[in-house]
Parts: structure tokens; sequence; C-alpha cells
């Protein structure tokens, strides 16, 4: 069922009945996807000398543990607190959770050995639009990418200028299908984060970036209605739940 929705002045359709979910959950296994030279997360029973909290083994409920990293893991929402030194919850940097988003999909372009996101790249593909969110889906696009073990890969990255256009036009929230926006070894330099958050200068303190979604083939470029979940962590990062909605 279609309903109307009114957001940043302006009127929309949308079917609340049909999400599209573009997050990767956290699992115990191998097909978790993972980034930062971590293993797989581990999701147990609590145990209280013989009692296990399992009830295939006897518990009236299952009573798990979870030990994971939000950025290793799974799709997961940052604010500047990943990278400042004063600490910042990205708690306090999503207050709202409805936002008009751009998916576009983008190619890399090799320079040496690195695959790269210029600006001119991501300019041509929002084609003037200027979005308060935006969804960035590499190509190619497989299903590998769900799974993928990203560590020691040297993945693209967003250019430092292409981070710095979207914080020019207004860009709040970019949502990435890598664990990260900057390349995997760049000493340290964290070009592509700082650039967005116009960090040390002036942090931008409502702004989040969230990595390692997967945006399926099915999803075509356009304008959707986002609703960019996250679990309440009091940290730098939470493991999130972005959900798209077509616009009709």
């Amino acid at each position: 069922m279609k309903t109307t929705i009114e957001i940043n002045n302006q009127t929309i359709n949308v079917d609340l009945s049909k999400p599209l979910d573009i997050s990767l959950p956290i699992q115990a296994n191998e097909e978790n996807p993972l980034a930062w030279y971590l293993t797989e997360p581990t999701i147990e029973p609590v145990q209280m000398e013989d009692w296990v909290g399992k009830v295939s083994e006897g518990a009236s409920v299952n009573f798990n543990n979870i030990y994971f990293n939000p950025h290793g893991h799974g799709t997961h929402t940052e604010s500047f607190g990943h990278i400042s030194e004063e600490f910042y919850s990205v708690n306090d940097a999503l207050k709202t959770f409805f936002f008009i988003a751009e998916v576009i999909s983008v190619n890399t372009t090799e320079v040496g050995e690195d695959e790269v996101i210029f600006e001119e790249t991501i300019r041509q593909a929002l084609n003037r639009k200027t979005p308060e969110a935006i969804v960035i889906r590499t190509l190619p696009n497989t299903s590998e990418k769900k799974m993928k073990h990203w560590s020691n890969t040297n993945w693209p990255f967003l250019h430092e200028k292409a981070a710095h256009y979207l914080r020019e036009i207004g860009v709040k929230h970019l949502l990435i299908d890598l664990p990260s926006v900057d390349q995997e070894m760049d000493d340290g330099k964290l070009l592509a984060h700082k650039a967005f958050w116009n960090y040390p200068e002036n942090p931008r303190k409502d702004c989040t970036i969230t990595e390692l979604i997967y945006v399926p083939n099915s999803i075509v470029d356009g304008e959707y209605l986002l609703n960019l979940q996250m679990a309440s962590f009091h940290n730098d990062a939470s493991p999130s739940k972005p959900v798209l909605y077509k616009i009709y």
C-alpha cells in the first residue's frame, strides 16, 4: 500500500510494505564478510558452571554472548568520532532516520595497482543532483561481496577530492559497499574520511559514513527514501540496517 510522506519540504509516495534491505548481517560463520584482518565473529551461549544458555542443551532460553567488531564484521555506520582524538558517539550524530537518497553505480579507475573512485565519476553519476544521502555501488557488482574477506585485497577507495565534493554539495550521509571509503593501506592518512567530515577544521557532527553495504543489481540507480536504522551503541560506530524504499 502506497503512503504519502513529507520529508524536507518534499512530498513523496512510497510503499512501506516493500523494503529493500541493503545491509549485511553479522553471522558466526565463514560466510560473514571480514575486513581489517579480523577472524569471524563469535556467537555462543553463556556458560555458568553446569548451566549452558541453550534450549537444546536443557536451558529454558537461548542466551548468547556476541563478540564482533562493527568496522570489520558487517554493515556499520560511523561518526567523525571514528577518527577523532576526542570521543564522539555515532548515537549523537544520527538523530533523524529518514532521508532522500540517490543510488549510483560507479566504475573505478586503475591508477597503478590501485582502483580509485574519482570526483568526476561521482559528478557524472549524480548528474547535478544534490541529495542528502548517497548510496554508492561499485562495479562490477557481484553477490560475492556479501561474504567477501577483504583483508589484504587493496580494495577500491574514494579519492579525497570526491569526498570533498560530496561535502560541498551537502551530502550528509554517505553509504558505500566497501570496508572503508579510504584505501586499505594509507599510512593512517584517512583522507576521504577527513574530507567528508571536514575534520579536524570544523567537524560535521551530524554526518555519517556507512560501510560494507550490499546493493543488489535488482535495485536500479535513482532516487529512494532511505531509512538508516542503527543499534544504540555509545561508540564511534554501530552495526546498522539501511533500508531503501522506491519512490513513486
